[in-house]
């Protein structure tokens, strides 16, 4: 009497069902090395199925096509991770262009150290209502002045109305306006400063300028210093 004999049949996971524990420091690397295993242990099992109950190989089909599928979106992540670094490297060497440099950033507040500037945008000719506060909210300037359409620079010299001068510190500008109908007229301020250094260590990095934090995005405009004529 012939007694067929039979090879234990290897158990092989598709990626996502196994219920085991896994780990998930090198995955990519553990999928890599494991695939040729996979292929390997796939062809032995259909090289040693019973011929009296043969396997399902649409079923085998399917797994190797959800391994691959897996090992192709590891190795897409991988590539992403590259680009980002890519990204935050090209964003450090981008804010480093920036250090020394005279530039205007949205905002209204400013820090005062000496003399402050504001730029004002109008959207028309208009008249300013000016006000200046400290970081208590006090007032310690104020006056209305002639806007032309376009932009202009408000210099604060420090000085109060009633000539008091004002020590350094943070400061507020604060412009409402009309055009000569008397309808409201929109005015955007900016501060404008010289970056003297660049946190590298934030994502994105920060430019500091007299003290405060902004980002590179925020910059409007990088001003040439004047030069006096020969």
């Amino acid at each position: 009497m012939a007694v067929e004999a039979t090879l234990p049949t290897p158990i092989v996971s598709a990626p996502g069902t196994n219920t085991g524990k896994t780990t998930t420091g090198s995955t990519s690397t553990t999928l890599a090395d494991n695939f040729q295993t996979f292929l390997t242990l796939l062809t032995t099992q259909l090289q040693n199925q019973n011929p009296l109950d043969p396997l399902d190989t649409n079923q085998f089909t399917q797994q190797l096509v959800q391994f691959a599928g897996v090992e192709q979106q590891l190795k897409s992540n991988d590539q992403l991770k590259a680009l980002l670094e890519l990204e935050k490297t090209a964003q450090a060497t981008n804010a480093l262009i920036y250090v020394g440099a005279n530039v205007a950033v949205d905002g209204s507040t400013q820090q005062f150290n000496g003399s402050a500037t504001w730029n004002l945008k109008s959207e028309r000719d208009a008249t300013a209502a000016v006000t200046i506060t400290n970081s208590v909210g006090q007032t310690v300037y104020s006056g209305n002045y002639a806007l032309n359409k376009g932009n202009a620079s408000f210099v604060w010299d420090g000085k109060g109305n009633d000539g008091t001068q004002w020590p350094a510190g943070a400061y507020k500008l604060t412009a409402t306006a009309k055009d000569s109908t008397g309808k409201d007229v929109s005015i955007a301020t900016e501060i404008q400063g010289v970056v003297d250094s660049v946190d590298l260590t934030a994502s994105p990095p920060l430019l500091s300028i007299g003290g405060q934090n902004y980002t590179a995005d925020q910059i409007r405009r990088v001003v040439r210093p004047s030069t006096a004529a020969a």
